[in-house]
């Protein structure tokens, strides 16, 4: 295993270093998207409509933070389960998405899709939602407002701590639990 300090829009070189297992602290802007603005991002696609950011070497973050509390830009934005963003996730990293970041397994599907397109499948730490967003420097809303915390909001990170849990060559973090049987 192996520690990277990266800077978003990721390129191919960056992608392409990373093996299932690497450390990487991540930093520059990231995009938060759930469910229903995946939704939204598909439609405008469908319609031949801009997307309200940059496709190219961007990294989605699957979150939907809670309200900043006084003096902090966001509240707890702990990762959300990342197989619901799926069915979506193929066609963004076809388009120059670059990193998907969330928790839980990818569907094969996904994992096609980072390989071919060099993409690759970062998990944050699930439950420490509050210590991440020391990481979150900056957020604003940017689309679908009325989504409230499933917005689309443009966050500037800072040694975001990220592990990789799929990578562009087919590798695979999985670690099964132990279960104890000696009692």
């Amino acid at each position: 295993m192996a520690e990277y300090r990266l800077n978003t829009p990721l390129t191919d070189e960056d992608i392409e270093q990373l093996k299932a297992g690497d450390v990487v602290f991540l930093t520059g802007t990231i995009h938060s998207a759930r469910d229903a603005a995946h939704k939204k991002l598909m439609d405008l696609l469908d319609a031949g409509k801009d997307l309200p950011f940059e496709l190219e070497g961007s990294a989605i973050y699957y979150v939907g933070p809670s309200p900043a509390p006084p003096g902090r830009p966001i509240g707890s934005a702990g990762p959300t389960t990342s197989y619901r963003m799926d069915t979506y996730a193929p066609r963004l990293h076809s388009l120059g998405m670059k990193a998907s970041i969330g928790k839980g397994k990818r569907s094969d599907e996904v994992k096609e899709a980072m390989k071919q397109y060099k993409g690759v499948y970062f998990g944050a730490t699930g439950g420490a939602g509050a210590l991440l967003s020391n990481s979150i420097v900056e957020s604003t809303v940017i689309a679908f407002e009325e989504l409230g915390p499933e917005a689309i909001r443009a966050m500037k990170v800072k040694d975001f701590p990220l592990l990789v849990i799929n990578d562009c060559h087919g590798g695979e973090l999985y670690v099964k639990p132990k279960l104890d049987t000696a009692g």
